[in-house]
């Protein structure tokens, strides 16, 4: 179990990043969402002991991670958002190297380690090949390769699956997914579809606050009659901006569809929607945004 109490961070320019973080990780996967500049990547650098928060607490089982952080990083894999790796060095190369850095000196443990890993990304056949020419995807299952070195019971992987195709996508989920199923795994991202298809827990994190966290399925029944759409035309939205607190809008079949935050009908037209996490998330970052005018009010 991963513990965080109260963590917050602010950086030297006076930006607060994390506010007050407090959450409970259980082993299996644990998606944290939220958009682009909510506080994912500095709440996981802090977590993976590259940097100290300005306040609070976190553990890790019987580890303080803050005040023993040499003991979590033995039992840290972790795949940052920007992952860098020398390009011209082959993949079974690269991965030998990184094996040593971690600890493994034999050589024979470090074979068996690097040719085990190799086979269990799917990459045994490119193993020879310069990382230069992998794919996005084929550098995603590299970087998952390298944080499984030394078998950790923490993984964490920043915004894993942003810019791969469909297929590379489902190809990293699935392997992220039997990776999740000994261990505890925290997938930071900020798309919706990737926590709703691996993650029975939670947390959305937006300006450095967590949101709501729970299960998905549990969040989801809780949106469930608050949430309604409507199509409109596109030269209607304007207006329907001003009189609803639409949270989301898209195009299907050339028409426009709204959905707005409401807690019975908001008038005619409008459908209750059943919802999915999309809702859930989108109807967060509508009340985020709503919170500093009722303050100001």
């Amino acid at each position: 179990m991963l513990e965080l109490q109260n963590v917050t961070h602010t950086y030297p320019n006076g930006v607060r990043a994390l506010d007050d973080v407090t959450l409970s990780i259980p082993k299996g996967m644990f998606g944290l969402l939220g958009p682009n500049g909510a506080g994912k990547s500095t709440l996981m650098r802090t977590v993976a002991t590259l940097q100290t928060p300005s306040s609070g607490s976190i553990r890790f089982g019987e580890i303080d991670i803050l005040e023993n952080p040499e003991e979590l990083r033995k039992q840290l894999g972790y795949l940052p958002q920007d992952f860098g790796v020398y390009p011209r060095v082959s993949a079974y190369d690269m991965l030998d190297h990184m094996a040593v850095l971690k600890g493994i000196s034999s050589a024979s443990d470090r074979k068996a380690t690097v040719e085990t890993l190799l086979n269990q990304v799917n990459l045994w056949g490119v193993r020879k090949k310069a990382i230069a020419g992998f794919s996005g995807g084929m550098r995603q299952r590299f970087g998952i390769a390298q944080a499984l070195i030394g078998n950790p019971n923490l993984i964490i992987v920043d915004e894993p699956t942003a810019g791969l195709d469909p297929e590379e996508r489902n190809r990293f989920l699935n392997l992220l997914a039997e990776i999740g199923e000994n261990v505890v795994v925290i997938l930071s991202t900020h798309i919706v579809e990737d926590v709703a298809d691996l993650c029975p827990r939670m947390a959305v994190l937006i300006d450095g606050k967590i949101s709501l966290q729970g299960a998905p399925k549990e969040l989801i029944d809780k949106a469930r009659g608050t949430v309604w759409a409507k199509t409109i035309e596109r030269s209607e939205l304007d207006e329907m901006r001003e009189k609803y607190e639409v949270i989301s809008t898209r195009l299907f079949a050339g028409q426009t569809i709204i959905h707005v935050l409401s807690d019975g009908a908001p008038g005619p037209g409008f459908q209750a929607v059943e919802g999915g996490l999309e809702d859930v998330y989108f109807s967060a970052l509508a009340s985020s945004r709503r919170a500093p005018a009722d303050i100001a009010a």
